[in-house]
Order: structure tokens, then C-alpha cells, then sequence
């Protein structure tokens, strides 16, 4: 490990920054350096600019994933080598914010029950019932398990924020039944390869498996579950505040998206116009004005 990588460890560590965060911050230096062959501390704000339109034009970077290097590239100049003289002001506008796709109560059944690997299905049902994310439900342990309170602790969540979410009672059910007959030990899911918990990888594999089996075309990508679950406790009359705790949400704003994806809200308006439906006795009248 070389001493620039040990400062900024260190720096990041100080911060107390995620374990994700701190990743992602060093993913990006080292992008940087592995382009040029060069050591970071030796590359000029040029180099730097040169390279964000590499990732931006040659290999097809997204907004959000240059926004990414470009806050662990400005830590890095800042903390670890103090040339704040040298201001990375690059900024990348964000794509407008699309509408996650829900699925329907019906749709996550048959994703959950397409598989017949004990341990494929429970992972499904845990990122559904708890609104889980696919990094949320590979650290769980069994000490994260409240089935006395029925709650499931969430462990250094998005931002290392701790929470408490919905412990199912058929997840509680087939979750014992899976001890029994597969004792897992320290992490609920672990990896057969490496003795750790599963890799976000292989929960996102074994989802998409899934949902093709189930012959679902929409909705790729872990997340999916989470959204429905957010969706379908908003649709059954739960409080959106606390669908926020529940989700890990520090905005309500983002809890507020489901408002817009939730067909069964929306239908339960009425529009304005039906005021002056006279068919359905509401009042209006047929004013022919023609003769004026």
C-alpha cells in the first residue's frame, strides 16, 4: 500500500466516512492514476479534465458516476494533498429523476416463488417484506433479528445510519426452517466462495434469475422489490412518514416519489371536470347558449 493510500485512508477514517463512501473515494484516485500510469499527487487539474471527458465521452460514464470520481477526486486534493489552490469546480448536471418501476402484489409473488433454492428465496423475500436494499440484506446477521418486537435491524444503512424495519412473519417462518436445515452461522447469507456475506453481485444474479423465470419483463435491478415495497405500504393507507423511517429515507421527498408511482392513490382522486357531470347528477346543467 503505498503512503498517499495510507494518508487518505486515514483522512476518510478521521471523517468517519462509510466503508462504501470510502471505496468509492478510492476507486476514484485510482482510476485516475491507472489511466496516466502516473502517481495521482503528479497529475495537473489539465490531466484531470482531460480524463472526466474520457469517462464522459469514450466510455460512456453516466452524470451521477462522474458527480462520484469527481467528490473523491476533490477529497483527495483537499485532505490528502491540501491543494485546495487547485479547485476542482467540474460539475456534471444529473439526468432528470425517472420513476422507479413498481411491480404489483402479484408480480413479486411469482418472482419470490420462481425460485426453489431455500436460500435464493429468503433473499427475495427479505429485500420485499423489510424494503431492503441488496447491501442491507447481504450484512444481515442473526442478531439483527427482533422476532419478539417482530422488527429487523439495519446496520450501517446508506449514509452508516442505523434503523429498525418490518420483520415478516412468514420471512420469521421460512427463516427458521432455512437455520434448521442449512445453519448459515455468522452472516444470514453467506458466500460458499469466500466465507464473507454475499457480494452485491450475486443478490442482484439471483434476482434477475428470478423475475426471467417468472417471465416478469419489467423492473431490473434488486431495488425493484424495495420500491414495491414502499409502494404497496402506501397503497394500503401506512403513514408516509413512516414508511420514510422504515425505508431509511433522510428526505421526504424521496419517500414522497411513491405518491407518483402509486396507481391505486392516484385513482381514488377525482378530477375537477366530473363537477359538472349533470349523468351522474352532480350538478351543471346543459346551458345551450346557441340562440345568443
Amino acid at each position: 500500500m503505498t503512503e498517499l493510500r495510507k494518508e487518505m485512508i486515514k483522512a476518510m477514517e478521521l471523517r468517519n466516512l462509510s466503508k462504501q463512501t470510502q471505496r468509492s473515494y478510492l476507486s476514484a484516485v485510482s482510476g485516475l492514476a491507472k489511466y496516466y500510469m502516473k502517481s495521482p499527487d503528479t497529475i495537473s487539474k489539465e490531466m484531470i479534465e482531460d480524463y472526466l471527458l474520457h469517462l464522459k465521452n469514450d466510455r460512456g460514464n453516466a452524470p451521477n458516476s462522474l458527480l462520484s470520481v469527481i467528490t473523491g477526486l476533490r477529497f483527495f486534493h483537499n485532505h490528502v494533498l491540501s491543494c485546495e489552490e487547485r479547485v476542482l469546480d467540474f460539475s456534471f448536471r444529473r439526468k432528470n429523476r425517472k420513476l422507479p418501476v413498481v411491480l404489483s402484489l402479484d408480480e413479486v409473488w411469482h418472482i419470490i416463488n420462481a425460485t426453489n433454492n431455500k436460500k435464493h428465496r429468503l433473499i427475495l423475500m427479505a429485500a420485499y417484506s423489510a424494503g431492503l436494499r441488496a447491501s442491507e440484506v447481504a450484512a444481515l446477521r442473526p442478531e439483527h433479528i427482533d422476532s419478539k418486537r417482530m422488527l429487523l435491524k439495519v446496520e450501517n444503512g446508506k449514509g452508516g445510519k442505523d434503523r429498525y424495519t418490518l420483520l415478516s412473519t412468514m420471512f420469521l417462518r421460512e427463516l427458521r426452517h432455512y437455520y434448521k436445515t442449512c445453519k448459515p452461522g455468522e452472516w444470514i447469507f453467506p458466500s460458499s466462495h469466500k466465507g464473507g456475506p454475499l457480494c452485491y453481485a450475486s443478490i442482484r444474479a439471483v434476482y434477475e434469475k428470478a423475475r426471467k423465470k417468472a417471465g416478469i419483463k419489467k423492473g431490473a435491478g434488486t431495488h425493484t422489490l424495495r420500491h414495491s415495497f414502499g409502494t404497496h405500504l402506501l397503497e394500503a393507507g401506512y403513514d408516509i412518514r413512516k414508511i420514510q423511517v422504515l425505508m431509511g429515507h433522510t428526505s421526504l421527498s424521496t419517500t414522497m416519489i411513491y405518491l407518483h408511482v402509486s396507481r391505486q392513490t392516484l385513482s381514488k382522486i377525482k378530477s375537477p371536470l366530473d363537477e359538472f357531470d349533470t349523468e351522474s347528477g352532480n350538478g351543471g346543467g346543459d346551458n345551450d347558449d346557441t340562440d345568443n
